[in-house]
């Protein structure tokens, strides 16, 4: 979607003395190697899955992993199955959902770290969130990506879809 025109046009860098791109791929694969949502540490993909041009992701931005590792200690991330609730996924292990502790998993990089997200990280609305959307789910509803709510507010233990499969925080 790209328009070659307009690429050709754009500095690789902003000093003045910087030469332009060549054609749209050079120009997709700098965007990619320096935007901060497709690397970690200026020198590593965020995921082994390389993704570019990915959606705004939400607020775990800026955090580290040794961040969050710290905010889920006591905490076993389970991954439900299609279909069910963080509840009765953490029952199923004999402990129980943490609703305190979803908003530490309602973020694109932990949600990569556990799900392989082949389609992309993408804020959504649902009682379902953090989840990832089964790949023999309807083409409409984008399978293969995770999912995040955006608002922290209304994450629930309770919640499922048949299409996905949740992140859960159980002890």
């Amino acid at each position: 979607m790209t328009k070659e025109a307009d690429v050709l046009k754009l500095k690789v860098a902003k000093p003045v003395t910087a030469g332009t791109y060549a054609n749209i791929f050079d120009f997709c694969m700098g965007r990619c190697r320096h935007s901060s949502a497709s690397v970690v540490h200026e020198n590593a993909y965020l995921s082994d899955f390389h993704h570019c041009f990915l959606v705004q992701q939400n607020s775990s931005a800026g955090s580290t992993e040794s961040n969050f590792g710290s905010r889920l200690d006591g905490i076993n991330v389970i991954l439900g199955r299609q279909g069910e609730s963080c509840s009765s996924a953490c029952r199923a292990k004999g402990q129980s959902c943490v609703p305190s502790r979803l908003s530490e998993l309602n973020k694109c990089q932990i949600l990569q770290k556990y799900m392989r997200c082949k389609n992309g990280c993408f804020p959504s609305l649902g009682p379902d969130q953090p989840a990832e959307v089964v790949d023999e789910a309807p083409k409409n509803l984008n399978p293969g990506a995770c999912l995040y709510m955006q608002m922290d507010d209304r994450l629930t233990c309770d919640g499922s879809h048949q299409h996905t499969r949740r992140l859960c925080p159980c002890a």
